[in-house]
This record gives C-alpha cells, structure tokens and sequence, in this order.
C-alpha cells in the first residue's frame, strides 16, 4: 500500500511497481488517518509511508498501524535524513528507511525483505545516523529540570539572593545550583554560563 500525500508521487510510485509481477498494489492513502482506515480493510503485507504529510503524519500512523495491525510491515519512504526523524520512525516501528531517490529495482528489493521481516536502511540515511551517533553531545544536555530554571533567572540578570527568593529556597541552595551548571556547561564564570546558555538557545 502507498502513502503519500502528492498523487504525482503515488503515481509515479505505482508505475514503479508494476513491472514486479510480485509485487501487487493493494490500496493508496494520502495521508495516515486514510492509511490507517485503509489497513483496516484491506491488511496490505507492506506498506510505504511518507513522513511528512498534513493531517496525520507518517510516525503517528505508523505507530498505529504496528499496534493495531501487527501482521503489517511499514517501510518509511521520505526525502528527510534528521536524525530525529530517523529514530522517530524506526521506534514507531518502521521495519525500513528509504529516500526517494531510491531505484525501482532497490525499492522492490526492499519490500520483499520488509515483507519477510528483513530491515533496509538507506545508506544515506545510515551515514547520517552514524554521524549524529558520533557527535558531542549538546552543552547543558544534562542540565537538571531545576538547573534550568536557575540558569534562566540568571539570564534574567538575577543574583543568587534574588533566584532563592523567588523559588523559595535558602541561597546556599542557589550556590550549590550555580556550581554544578558551571561545572556541566564547562565554564568558569556566571558571565560565560549566561552567554552560552544564550548562544545556543538553553533558556525560554
């Protein structure tokens, strides 16, 4: 089954298939609420599921899908390489990951390995999760709940008597606060933990 919200694609896709006498379409959908409805009716082996599209998109569908349908294989077919998106998808329970400049050929391969369990991953899409694997991790991703709204306030130009009056806290609580964000962002001072937090977007 196709899921896509452009029909130029679905067609084109469709076209695709049909010189595999293997491979059979059994229904399109152009977005995930008519993908799901459609799996209701029709349990398609595979399915082919764009990730952006209006509506519903191409993750919450999928993760339907896998719950409802568990018989159903769902291989992710999308122009986006985010990593974000990636892991999104493959833990909604996407057997697959394939960019649409996929060959005709690499696509039918594809859904006869999703439809016997098999996973395929793009290349591109593994050099891209690689990438982002090996990585250092962004400044203050371990900042506390607490950590970061001390560090707002401080933002806000507060000092440490000033924060403990407004969360209702002793200032030696403050004190202690301030130095482990100091310590995890890695800088020496309340002036460099203020301009970092900035530069990269860690406070409202």
């Amino acid at each position: 089954m196709l899921v896509d919200d452009h029909a130029m694609v679905r067609r084109g896709l469709s076209a695709f298939l049909q010189v595999f006498d293997d491979l059979e379409l059994a229904g399109e959908a152009a977005n995930g609420d008519e993908a799901i409805q459609l799996c209701d009716r029709l349990l398609p082996d595979v399915v082919l599921m764009d990730l952006a599209m209006p509506d519903m998109d191409g993750v919450t569908a999928t993760r339907i899908i896998r719950r409802r349908f568990p018989s159903v294989q769902v291989l992710a077919l999308t122009s986006f390489t985010e990593e974000k998106l990636i892991q999104n998808a493959l833990q909604a329970g996407a057997i697959g990951y394939l960019l649409k400049d996929v060959t005709a050929e690499e696509l039918a391969q594809a859904i006869r390995a999703a439809d016997s369990g098999r996973a395929t991953i793009s290349p591109k899409v593994v050099q891209a999760m690689v990438h982002a694997a090996t990585q250092p991790p962004a400044p203050g991703h371990d900042l506390t709940k607490r950590e970061r709204t001390v560090l707002n306030l401080m933002v806000d130009g507060l000092n440490n008597t000033e924060i403990a009056a407004k969360l209702v806290v002793s200032p030696s609580t403050i004190k202690s606060h301030v130095s482990h964000i100091l310590r995890k962002l890695d800088v020496a001072s309340r002036t460099e933990a203020v301009a970092l937090a900035v530069r990269h977007h860690l406070v409202d």
